[in-house]
């Protein structure tokens, strides 16, 4: 009689069949509890939570809120009353920094008079003007840079070099070729608006995920979806970024105009204050210029808030 060598796919099967009849016989397999899922491997854990989505108790939410209760301003209101409670033991003398309260009764005062309020509105207008060209000129230059090759050969030596000129080197010239009108102020501002707005936007052209440009060309995407649905949404952080410092060095621009060379705006109220030792005008100008930051500022948070709502980015604890 001759011995048969076993199939072996039914072996295989028969073992299959067995392993299972195994497992079942022994129940289903064990859960971790919370405390041994506390005991498991972090990286068996970790996931990645949206901002939005993370629970924040209300216990959190008072504690910050009782930190910084007025955000970014806390520090700057800190600083108001302890330069308050210094100038009112005398540490600092009424000459070289007045009191918060003496600066606000002095510019109530030139409010009244009438010379506070033209002098704001003729800043403002220069600052807009400016701004409103130096902004144009930067965005047109620094889109032309960014997309084209021939743009960044055209613009960028031009810019980097403008980048190593102080407002105040520039200015001199400024009045030589355009007197002491308006003309040189709005192009002192626009001067200090164009150039932070053409590097910061340049750059963030050229910063995009080229994977991203890649993949969308592989969907057929003609260019102009390419530039409108890639390339300026992923441009935008960096071009929030260059608006900030352009609307800080139109502000700086701004100051150097008016000082020299001015009869009006605010800028010429610190020069006549400086010049008929009235400390007290010359801080109320100050205090001018630093709100104006400060706003803009604000405006540029408030952008960021409604145009980057699709980017996640990371929240300080």
């Amino acid at each position: 009689m001759t011995e048969t060598s076993p199939d072996p796919l039914l072996a295989e099967a028969n073992f299959d069949q067995a392993d299972f009849s195994a497992e079942t016989a022994a129940g289903p397999a064990p859960t971790l509890s919370p405390d041994t899922d506390a005991l498991a491997p972090a990286h068996a854990r970790e996931v990645f939570v949206a901002a939005d989505a993370r629970r924040i108790s209300a216990f959190t939410k008072w504690r910050k809120r009782l930190r910084w209760p007025l955000g970014i301003y806390t520090t700057p209101v800190a600083i108001l009353i302890i330069w308050q409670v210094l100038a009112e033991v005398g540490v600092l003398g009424p000459t070289y920094a007045p009191a918060p309260t003496s600066i606000a009764r002095t510019a109530g005062q030139l409010w009244q008079q009438g010379v506070l309020g033209p002098d704001l509105e003729i800043s403002l207008r220069r600052a807009a003007i400016g701004l409103a060209l130096g902004l144009s000129i930067g965005i047109f230059t620094g889109v032309i840079g960014g997309l084209l090759a021939s743009g960044e050969q055209l613009f960028n030596g031009v810019v980097q070099i403008f980048n190593t000129i102080p407002i105040l080197a520039i200015l001199p010239v400024m009045i030589v070729w355009f007197g002491i009108d308006e003309t040189p102020k709005i192009l002192i501002i626009a001067f200090g608006a164009f150039v932070p707005m053409y590097l910061n936007l340049f750059a963030a052209i050229r910063g995009v995920d080229q994977r991203l440009v890649e993949m969308t060309r592989t969907t057929g995407a003609r260019r102009w979806r390419l530039v409108t649905r890639v390339i300026f949404p992923g441009a935008m952080p960096g071009f929030l970024v260059g608006l900030r410092f352009s609307l800080a060095y139109s502000i700086l621009g701004l100051v150097a105009a008016e000082t020299v060379n001015a009869n009006s705006g605010i800028g010429f109220l610190i020069t006549n204050g400086q010049t008929y030792l009235q400390t007290n005008q010359v801080f109320v100008g100050l205090v001018i210029y630093a709100i104006l930051g400060l706003l803009a500022d604000q405006f540029v948070r408030l952008l960021q808030r409604l145009l980057l709502q699709w980017r996640p980015s990371y929240e300080a604890s």
